[in-house]
């Protein structure tokens, strides 16, 4: 007759974990949870902090690079000394004072975030010389004029008239071309849409800005970088300065832009001609605006900064002082308008751009 041995009963051979075993291993299993959570939530904190100081560096850099592609070009078709500074009539209702290859917070310009610079460049984009066109004598009505070479232009190009001197005021419109050429081969006379309509002018200058000039505002708001083209829209207009269509936003995450511009204040005086001259090399950045057409001569360089902001928010503190740059004694980088600024890691962009429209002017006479 089979039995069971004595040393193993069915209660006995049958029973597992206890209790008291079970709760041991879940708090066990909990700890590890526990330290691999905090494990994960610092290599993510981490990650975070890289990846949003990349990208603030990602965007800083192509900002800068747009911004120093239009300051090389500004000033093409709009850098000569009777008109450098002068006011433009852009449209009706629109007039732009103190026009310049590049200005640092233009008057005309809505300033932008707290403690910011705003920038206007000018530039032209035409294929034909910058030099101008002669007007070789009087008007035939009051918007056709003899031109020098008129089959250089095609119908809505945009030109600036200016005459043989410089006028006091110095006040200029902005026209184009209109669809139809006047005269004959040994006259020809170039039709222009007034605005308003021009007065004689022989022995002026027209001057050939292109089919798509650029007028283009810079402004940090909201802490994006954004631009606003005069030839399209009215900046300055009231209400104008919130509507994204408008003043387009470019970057994001750019807390401040400053500038100065690189001006010659010195002059040499050489053996022949014993007339003081200007030394061509840049000696002083500022940000003092010139007031005359040889002050805008002078200027052929701009200094600027981007700083760009992650877009992480730290729950501590991880910036303890606001970013410098190379212009910090003039116009130094202020990111106190946001109370939680030190809460996040920024990075600065600077660089000195050549203005090489004015450069390239040379000597000037009476500068």
């Amino acid at each position: 007759m089979f039995s069971f041995p004595i040393s193993c009963r069915l209660p006995r051979c049958s029973s597992g974990f206890s209790l008291v075993e079970i709760m041991v291993g879940m708090v066990i299993g909990m700890l590890g949870i526990i330290v691999m959570m905090q494990i994960f939530a610092l290599a993510e904190g981490q990650k975070r902090s890289t990846t949003g100081g990349g990208d603030a560096q990602n965007t800083g850099a192509i900002a800068l690079y747009g911004l120093q592609r239009d300051i090389r070009q500004a000033g093409w078709g709009n850098s000569e000394l009777r008109m450098i500074g002068c006011d433009v009539l852009l449209r009706p209702g629109v007039t732009l004072s103190a026009m310049a290859p590049l200005t640092i917070s233009h008057a005309a310009i809505p300033a932008g975030d707290a403690n910011t610079d705003t920038l206007l460049v000018v530039y032209g984009n035409t294929n034909g010389t910058t030099q101008g066109d002669g007007i070789t004598g009087p008007s035939v009505t009051a918007t056709s004029y003899p031109v020098q070479t008129p089959t250089a232009y095609a119908p809505n190009d945009y030109v600036i008239p200016v005459p043989q001197t410089r006028p006091t005021p110095c006040s200029l419109s902005l026209m184009q071309v209109d669809s139809t050429y006047v005269g004959n081969a040994a006259s020809p006379n170039l039709t222009l849409k007034p605005v308003p309509p021009l007065t004689s002018m022989p022995g002026g200058t027209l001057y050939h800005m292109g089919q798509s000039p650029k007028i283009l505002a810079y402004a940090i708001r909201n802490s994006n970088l954004t631009v606003c083209d005069y030839t399209v829209n009215d900046c300055a207009a009231a209400g104008n300065t919130g509507d994204a269509a408008i003043w387009v936003p470019i970057a994001s995450n750019i807390v401040s832009l400053r500038a100065q511009y690189g001006r010659d204040t010195l002059t040499v005086v050489p053996a022949s001609p014993p007339t003081p001259l200007p030394s061509y090399v840049v000696d002083t950045y500022d940000q003092t605006t010139p007031t005359t057409a040889c002050g805008w001569v002078r200027t052929s360089a701009v200094r600027l900064a981007l700083v760009a902001r992650s877009g992480v928010y730290e729950k501590t503190a991880v910036t303890t002082a606001a970013p410098a740059w190379q212009g910090n004694a003039g116009a130094p980088v202020v990111l106190t308008a946001n109370a939680n600024w030190q809460n996040y890691r920024y990075k600065v962009f600077q660089t000195v751009v050549p203005i090489r429209n004015i450069a390239w002017l040379g000597v000037q006479v009476g500068c």
